[in-house]
């Protein structure tokens, strides 16, 4: 019974934690993960008037005009400014970005030569440890990934923040039942464990006799031949994973190249182009629903590219809608 108890214990313990980590930790990070993408599927344009919004309502920020806005079309960069003074603020819109010391040198020449006390780097992309400390000589802040999305979340639009929280609330649902079940799983084996080695443990037995230890030679001698004839097989080793999950660059290359030629051989797809490192846009001359699978097909061969955006272009001479999916998520 004891055995029984112990293992309840373990198990609910197991899972437990398992279910905080989930719930707490992994449920969070998928929601940023699927928010900072639906940001960067959104239209350059709501994307700045999104910004624009939040830094309004959470630093205080007001937009202030340019003389050039009156001639030109609308910018991803703009100046704010607040009682202290006013920031040249730019937007470089997409997951795909890595930003280094280039681009911030580049922003804090631009606030400088505007008259701003300093500059506000926005992207849904990552900067660089070189870039982060240059941004600190050059007043440049800087909000990517993990530092944008606690201030754009409150501001996503309802149908974006519900299919969001939706989706990671049901993955994180998903891996506590699978958790569930690998708990109770090692709470059983470890009660039958338990038991085994009580059930299996020898009575105590007195010390044999010289008569008796004649006896049981040729009996010991028989058990040490057969353990020598019968070796324990090796433990097998786990798999090694293979390198498609994290290429290098020149592989990732290799890769989209790869999936260019084959998409460019489908019926009805005249080509496929990669705009970026996590943007393909295909030009197609078929019916959506027809080559969409067939796209999938062949992207999802590459499991480090199965999850970039995929731009699917307007047939030609029709009036068509550009759309936006992604195979996988």
């Amino acid at each position: 019974m004891f055995s029984w108890i112990l293992a309840l214990l373990l198990a609910a313990t197991c899972f437990f934690l398992a279910t905080g980590y989930l719930w707490l930790v992994k449920r969070r990070r998928k929601e940023m993960q699927l928010g900072l993408q639906a940001l960067a599927g959104m239209h350059w344009r709501d994307f700045s008037e999104l910004v624009k919004r939040a830094l309004h309502e959470r630093r205080g920020l007001t937009e202030m005009s340019r003389h050039e806005d009156d001639t030109r079309e609308p910018r991803s960069d703009f100046l704010m400014a607040d009682t202290s003074g006013h920031f040249l603020v730019t937007c470089k819109h997409g997951l795909a970005y890595r930003i280094g010391t280039a681009a911030i040198n580049e922003l804090g020449a631009a606030a400088r030569l505007a008259g701003a006390r300093g500059g506000i780097l926005i992207t849904e992309g990552l900067v660089d440890g070189d870039g982060q400390a240059v941004a600190e000589k050059q007043a440049v802040e800087v909000l990517d990934g993990r530092r944008l999305w606690p201030l754009l979340s409150p501001y996503l639009p309802g149908d974006i923040e519900s299919g969001v929280n939706n989706a990671a609330r049901h993955e994180a649902i998903r891996r506590i039942v699978i958790a569930a079940f690998a708990s109770s799983t090692l709470g059983l084996l470890v009660g039958m464990g338990y038991q085994t080695v009580h059930v299996a443990a020898p009575d105590p037995v007195p010390t044999p006799g010289p008569a008796q230890a004649v006896l049981k030679a040729p009996a010991a001698n028989a058990s040490a031949a057969a353990a020598v004839a019968d070796p324990a097989p090796p433990t097998p080793q786990a798999p090694v994973a293979g390198p498609d999950l994290d290429p290098d660059s020149e592989t990732l290359d290799r890769y989209q190249q790869e999936i260019s030629r084959a998409l460019s051989k489908l019926p009805g797809v005249h080509s496929g182009i990669w705009q970026t490192r996590q943007t393909l846009a295909v030009n197609r001359t078929g019916e959506l629903d027809q080559v969409w699978p067939l796209i999938c097909d062949q992207v999802t061969r590459y499991p480090a590219l199965s999850n970039v955006r995929i731009q699917l272009n307007a047939r030609p001479g029709m009036d068509e809608p550009v759309r936006w999916r992604q195979c996988t998520l």
